[in-house]
């Protein structure tokens, strides 16, 4: 990243921000599950409701364009929901996410949060806990075990220093589960 021009900015800053932002999510989750934000209107309902006080909804800009941005919001007193994240595809795999969520969790440290909580739904059937019925016999043992076969964000939130903490069996549907990470920013 030696030489480029990044710098964070607040996704209430302008409805141009807003709209953009809107547009990333749409895009890059209409490859994945276009059930999430089926078309730009409720991408931009999802923005908007990532704004208000006390949440948190940062963006990254390089070269003066959002790459990416996240939300973070009240869950628990002290532990916080992480929710969204989204990088636009050309920026992925560049370390734009790992310094975006870092800012995030600057920031969250400053509102007295001490853990942050996300959901990273397998939709994809892309880790090996959609491979199979997940239950109270194997359950553990298949989150301890977990396999990433196509990429799947678990594996970015482990790097930065997440852990997984359980696991919603068929969340999505039969055997597509949502991987429950957590990480101490204390």
């Amino acid at each position: 990243m030696a030489g480029v021009n990044y710098s964070f900015c607040n996704i209430n800053e302008s409805e141009d921000t807003k709209l953009e932002a809107a547009r990333i999510l749409y895009i890059t989750f209409t490859g994945i599950n276009k059930n999430a934000w089926p078309d730009l209107e409720t991408a931009l309902i999802e923005v908007n409701e990532c704004i208000p006080e006390p949440n948190i909804c940062i963006g990254i800009k390089v070269n003066n364009e959002l790459a990416g941005w996240i939300g973070l919001r009240p869950m628990y007193e002290k532990t916080w929901e992480l929710h969204p994240m989204v990088i636009k595809k050309e920026y992925q795999g560049k370390g734009y996410g790992k310094l975006l969520l870092y800012e995030l969790e600057r920031l969250g440290k400053l509102k007295g949060v001490i853990g942050i909580f996300a959901g990273s739904d397998d939709e994809t059937n892309s880790t090996s806990l959609s491979e199979k019925e997940l239950n109270g016999e194997n359950i553990f043992n298949e989150i301890m075990n977990v396999k990433n076969y196509k990429n799947h964000p678990y594996e970015f939130y482990k790097k930065c220093g997440y852990i997984i903490t359980g696991v919603i069996p068929n969340a999505n549907g039969p055997n597509l589960p949502d991987i429950l990470l957590w990480k101490d920013i204390r």
